[in-house]
């Protein structure tokens, strides 16, 4: 919703694939944000193939002329080979509905999960071509120091920063800022 939500307002046409199939509510929840967002939803039947979401999302939006397709996948575990293994599969399907796609892989890492998120970044860039990351939580008490050794290590850019609940809370990441954030002293 907090991409749509800057998508929209900088005049894309998008839509949405509910590709997190398995969470209770998680497509009731997207939809729900669809439609405040003016942002339509592709689905599939609860418990549905999270990689034929995906595609027919992809065919949706190219029928529809859209200038984005946002595929929102289930949060996982990189220790998870089956869920890790599902994954790839949704990247596939992506690359067959469209070819060349996905144009790009974003994972939404939160703040507070510390050094382990290196380790995720990296298994999840080895499986699926991570491109950027997106770091959320940074409006709590999480530092977020991990971000320098994802970008050391892994060269991965950190292109928004999750900074509240509201749509209008993911802001463009700002190194300066966020160097100025966990050097601040109490």
């Amino acid at each position: 919703a907090k991409l749509g939500q800057r998508f929209r307002a900088e005049g894309k046409s998008l839509l949405f694939g509910a590709a997190d199939t398995f969470r209770a509510a998680a497509v009731d929840q997207l939809q729900v944000w669809g439609d405040r967002l003016g942002v339509e939803v592709v689905a599939g039947a609860p418990e549905s193939d999270p990689g034929a979401v995906a595609f027919n999302a992809v065919q949706a939006g190219v029928a529809r002329g859209m200038d984005l397709v946002v595929i929102d996948t289930a949060g996982r575990l990189h220790t998870r080979f089956n869920l890790m293994e599902e994954l790839k599969k949704v990247n596939r399907v992506v690359g067959k509905a469209l070819p060349g796609a996905p144009h790009q892989v974003w994972l939404v890492l939160d703040a507070t999960t510390g050094q382990n998120a290196l380790q995720q970044a990296r298994s999840f860039k080895d499986a699926v071509q991570v491109s950027g990351i997106i770091l959320t939580k940074l409006d709590s008490s999480a530092r977020g120091g991990m971000a320098f050794a994802i970008q050391r290590e892994l060269g991965l850019p950190i292109l928004f920063a999750g900074l509240g609940e509201k749509p209008e809370d993911l802001t463009p990441f700002d190194p300066d800022a966020f160097v100025d954030g966990i050097l601040v002293t109490n």
